[in-house]
């Protein structure tokens, strides 16, 4: 029996039955270079006709977001602006018992602070009442102000809205101050994340949203194109130096493994969480970034490879979607 080439598992994910999923792009990048590549199609729906994924197309990337949050906190930990063992900068938590909460277990999702990360109920979800709710123009805020369930440091607690706090954080130190004009603020952040980590790894492409109150929304939109995301990946399998290694550092030396330090298990997806990035145990080394509906930035360092694949999973089929990845991984 002839063995399963990575074309095969290609065309095996891009032209499975929509009931399991629909693969928009998948880019791999060993040493840099494209060495896989390949586009879909979009359905059409209630608000736009069907349209040809290609090249050049930006997707979005619901939580791989988070770990572009990482990599801005990282930025600052290297300009001395932020100290990740430092109780968290956030003025809401002074002479409360969140007050202890470190900048570190935030973003390890071990900040004993409720939130309930549900994308389907919007009964009981915090996510999407953050998100698309009209509680708070400042998803940090909102996400601040929830209780205390527990210790800090003692739970993991996988939560948008962690995310949202460290993000609304980093608008402090880039804009100076809490708080103030919505425009002004999401203007001087968004140039931050352009001139500060998009440009020099060549995300010519990524676009970051913003919330009402002008900080980026760290848990859940940065718009680019699958190889904006490759390069983004590849600048943490060089430990956060650009141009494949040979650029300039922009994050602090070890960052990287500071990222892929596992701090939990999730005994429903099988994998473990690092700190704004998942662990895939059967890789070991692997570390990812992963986004609702089956986006993935997955970073192998013992293969020189990066995997990105963008489309529209349901959680039901995630784990046969990785499964393909984990395959792709092993061929290339």
């Amino acid at each position: 029996m002839t063995k399963p080439t990575a074309v095969d598992v290609l065309d095996e994910m891009f032209t499975r039955p929509s009931e399991e999923g629909i693969s928009l792009a998948f880019v791999a990048l060993r040493g840099g270079d494209v060495i896989a590549e390949r586009y879909g199609r979009r359905p059409a729906n209630d608000f736009q006709p069907e349209e040809e994924i290609t090249a050049a197309s930006t997707l979005t990337s619901w939580s791989m977001a988070k770990s572009i949050t990482h990599a801005a906190v990282g930025i600052l930990v290297r300009d001395g602006a932020l100290d990740i063992d430092a109780p968290a900068p956030v003025p809401e938590w002074a002479g409360t018992d969140k007050e202890s909460i470190t900048l570190l277990q935030l973003l390890e999702m071990r900040s004993g602070l409720r939130f309930e990360e549900d994308y389907v109920d919007g009964e009981t979800s915090h996510c999407i009442e953050m998100l698309f709710g009209d509680t708070d123009p400042s998803f940090g805020h909102y996400a601040a102000m929830l209780p205390l369930d527990h210790a800090p440091g003692s739970t993991f607690n996988y939560s948008s809205g962690t995310s949202n706090i460290v993000a609304r954080i980093v608008g402090d130190v880039v804009t100076g101050a809490s708080g103030g004009d919505p425009l002004e603020r999401s203007t001087a952040i968004g140039e931050f994340l352009e001139r500060r980590v998009f440009a020099p790894i060549g995300m010519t492409a990524a676009v970051p949203k913003f919330d009402g109150a002008g900080d980026v929304v760290g848990s859940s939109y940065v718009y680019a194109t699958a190889l904006d995301f490759a390069r983004f990946g590849e600048l943490y399998l060089h430990d956060g130096v650009t141009d494949r290694g040979r650029g300039s550092r922009i994050l602090p030396e070890g960052w990287s493994e500071q990222a892929r330090t596992k701090t939990a298990h999730d005994p429903d997806s099988g994998l473990d969480y690092g700190r704004h990035f998942w662990l895939w145990p059967a890789f070991p080394g692997s570390f990812a970034c992963h986004g609702y509906e089956g986006q993935f930035v997955v970073i192998f360092p013992d293969r020189d490879l990066v995997l990105v694949h963008l489309g529209k999973t349901d959680i039901a089929h995630n784990s046969g979607l990785r499964m393909r990845l984990a395959r792709l991984a092993e061929l290339f």
